[in-house]
């Protein structure tokens, strides 16, 4: 079982007011401490939203306010817990406050090992943002670490144990890490806000009143399944809409062939860089510790970016260009198999035109799934939504919902491939193509953003 700690109150609340949740309420000196530390100030200079703010301008929000956002759902919900579901006895399934530290300062801390674009970097240089996260908490190097050991010397590996998902209480981790917690409810409202749309908004006011623990977990009682319907609903459209845009995509494409191309240059011996980059050198070399990683930033990245326009390399140059001056890749949607030969044919017009095939086209495929129930037979499983009835039994999310049930273990999204947007001779934006014939020609494989059927574009290809 795990030990429980008590930490030193303020001898005032604090408060950061924020856009989305009016006040975010600090109650506690550790969560202010751990605010103040290093590695959290970081992420200040880390976007939420990676590329999207190239597709939505307002989307320039940081890992920072949202981390901020989720510490304040999991510290309302914790007082709704303690004041209608308190525990009496052990076992009970009834909310122990004595948990209320661990996950205050988990919800805080759960983005901590996020890196600058972080997906797209984790790609080329394979980190692990989720590893890095418990390696900050539970690394005594860490000023993050030095301030959790004052509350315990095994309090570090706790709130670590939540983010791994194997913490011994599964409300604590639940809240933290589910189909319905503090994270993803603060990240589709706060990015919703940001991107300036309604699709991620939900009624958190409702879900927060009809939340409560039960031995398993989390669970909701089920006058308020409407409401929860609309938070699975506002999360499909959230990636729908937002994070799977193909644009915001198509820049990202572009990042990571940038990063790519950087890396490829600056291990090949005959290539030159004019321009160090000190700080991505032990991620090209893949000898990088935890002290390099905690040197990035969206900010740091961004400069480099801005040397390599002055490279000699011509794709770094020409990468970089696009990247910092906004010039996404365009795309059209492919079925995998089906279109396999086709996407070789555009290829390889793509390479007669004078593009390198490696850092000039793409697949991107983006898939989400909006809500499944629980499936023991599956490798991965998800942690089901579970409704509590009058009588004190409970069902499934998807067996009172119609809607959420059309949702239920569907996979939403699309695949596509992506080439410079120039090389298409209809683009007015590009202004004069100097391959007409072949960008003709590359253009009758695609009809209204989607790859046409092998029989219409001339037979076997």
């Amino acid at each position: 079982m795990s030990t429980h700690y008590t930490a030193e109150l303020l001898p005032k609340e604090k408060v950061f007011r924020d856009p989305v949740h009016d006040y975010i309420h600090i109650q506690y000196r550790i969560i202010m401490d751990l605010i103040n530390t290093p590695e959290f100030q970081r992420l200040r200079r880390i976007k939420q939203l990676g590329t999207s703010s190239y597709t939505f301008h307002g989307a320039e929000h940081s890992r920072f306010n949202h981390s901020l956002g989720v510490y304040e759902i999991a510290r309302r919900i914790c007082d709704k817990f303690v004041r209608n579901y308190p525990s009496k006895e052990p076992g009970d399934g009834l909310w122990d406050d004595g948990e209320r530290l661990v996950t205050l300062c988990a919800a805080l801390l759960h983005d901590i090992g996020h890196g600058p674009f972080s997906h797209t970097f984790e790609k080329i240089f394979d980190t692990d943002h989720e590893a890095i996260t418990i390696e900050i908490i539970t690394s005594p190097d860490t000023e993050i670490n030095r301030i959790l050991q004052q509350i315990g010397p095994d309090f570090p590996n706790q709130v670590a144990a939540v983010i791994a998902k194997t913490y011994d209480n599964p409300q604590v981790v639940q809240l933290i890490s589910s189909q319905i917690d503090a994270d993803r409810m603060d990240y589709l409202l706060r990015d919703a806000y940001y991107s300036g749309v309604t699709y991620g908004n939900f009624d958190l006011t409702r879900i927060l009143r009809v939340i409560r623990p039960y031995k398993n977990g989390i669970a909701f009682d089920i006058s308020g399944m409407h409401a929860v319907e609309d938070y699975i609903v506002s999360r499909y459209q959230m990636y729908m809409q937002i994070y799977f845009h193909p644009v915001s995509r198509g820049m990202e494409v572009v990042l990571s062939h940038l990063l790519k191309r950087a890396k490829d240059v600056y291990l090949d011996e005959q290539a030159e860089f004019r321009h160090t980059a000190t700080f991505l050198t032990p991620f090209f070399k893949q000898t990088w510790t935890l002290k390099d990683y905690l040197r990035l930033d969206d900010g740091v990245l961004t400069t480099y970016f801005n040397h390599w326009l002055d490279e000699k390399d011509p794709i770094l140059n020409d990468l970089a260009y696009r990247f910092v001056n906004r010039h996404p890749f365009k795309s059209v949607r492919y079925t995998k198999g089906r279109d396999d030969a086709t996407l070789e044919r555009m290829s390889a017009l793509i390479e007669r035109m004078g593009f390198n095939r490696d850092y000039y086209t793409a697949v991107n495929n983006s898939y989400d799934l909006p809500y499944d129930l629980y499936r023991p037979y599956q490798a991965t499983t998800r942690t089901q939504i579970e409704l509590v009835q009058k009588n004190g039994s409970f069902l499934e999310l998807s067996q009172a919902s119609s809607i959420v049930s059309a949702l239920t273990g569907k996979v939403r999204g699309d695949e596509r491939f992506y080439f410079p947007r120039e090389i298409t001779h209809n683009d007015e934006e590009a202004g004069i193509n100097l391959f007409e014939s072949l960008s003709q020609e590359f253009s009758t494989f695609f009809e209204n953003d989607e790859i046409l059927p092998t029989q219409q574009t001339g037979g076997t290809l």
